[in-house]
């Protein structure tokens, strides 16, 4: 036997011996063995993240990266957080991984600072208009209530709702990290803040506000936003599951985004 085909043999034996071990079981052994093999291993098993939310969340970066950019860089992504992830706290990796993604994809987006400042400016301006009617009516408006507030018929509101729609997403996204310019500073529910008593008094307060916020949507804004973030599926296939075309699914998902950063907002600034 040759040496290249000695190689391969062992190559092809290491890889029946790791198909063998569960994903978690794989993650304690590399943690304890540092084995670069089962390192490559985890990636491989874990490849399929980066490209369901590569494509769930394409219309955030297309007009900077093309997918391929955005796999390499969730490649890069999975090997970092398989050396930062500690196995022994009570969080799945796959939840863990899905959030790196995510968030590594927002920080693309924001270096690049690709949003029209047109598109910046709209968005203010329907957040302060649809404050405003929340103060007058003491709840949150409908769509066709803040259209005719804003003078303008319903389908050009939604049309301009629609257009800030992935600015909507990172300005949640920035909302939920927080600022070291407000009053408070909120993070998404994080594997070593937990330890703190302070911090994790004020996670569990924002995370009753946000359930809230999410119980206080309505049935569609629910499901669209369920099956965005927590299925992480795309628009084109929430609109197939909810029967509606593709632009109407935009529109619920602005409309649900904005009730929800306004939310989150006050929460942050005291109100």
């Amino acid at each position: 036997m040759t040496g290249f085909n000695v190689r391969k043999a062992v190559l092809i034996g290491m890889e029946q011996e790791l198909s063998q071990y569960t994903n978690e079981d794989l993650l304690i052994k590399y943690k304890r063995t540092k084995d670069i093999k089962i390192k490559h291993e985890l990636v491989m098993r874990y490849m399929y993240m980066v490209k369901s939310i590569s494509i769930q969340m394409r219309d955030v970066y297309l007009s900077f990266a093309q997918i391929e950019d955005i796999v390499n860089e969730g490649v890069l992504t999975i090997m970092n957080g398989i050396e930062k992830f500690d196995p022994d706290m009570n969080v799945k990796f796959e939840t863990y991984i899905s959030k790196r993604i995510r968030g590594m994809i927002i920080d693309m987006a924001r270096k690049q600072d690709w949003i029209p400042r047109s598109v910046r400016k709209n968005a203010k301006e329907l957040d302060n208009t649809v404050m405003e009617l929340c103060n007058r009516l003491g709840r949150f408006p409908s769509s066709k209530e803040t259209a005719e507030y804003l003078n303008v018929s319903l389908d050009k509101y939604q049309e301009a709702l629609g257009k800030t729609n992935v600015y909507s997403v990172i300005s949640l996204d920035m909302v939920l990290e927080g600022s070291n310019d407000n009053k408070k500073t909120v993070q998404l529910p994080s594997i070593s803040e937990n330890d703190q008593p302070e911090s994790h008094y004020l996670q569990e307060e924002f995370k009753q506000i946000l359930v809230s916020a999410i119980n206080n949507l309505k049935e569609n804004e629910q499901k669209v936003i369920s099956l965005y973030y927590m299925d992480e599926l795309n628009m084109k296939e929430i609109a197939r599951i909810m029967n509606v075309s593709e632009p109407r699914i935009s529109q619920i998902h602005s409309n649900a985004i904005q009730k929800l950063r306004l939310n989150l907002t006050n929460f942050i600034n005291g109100k």
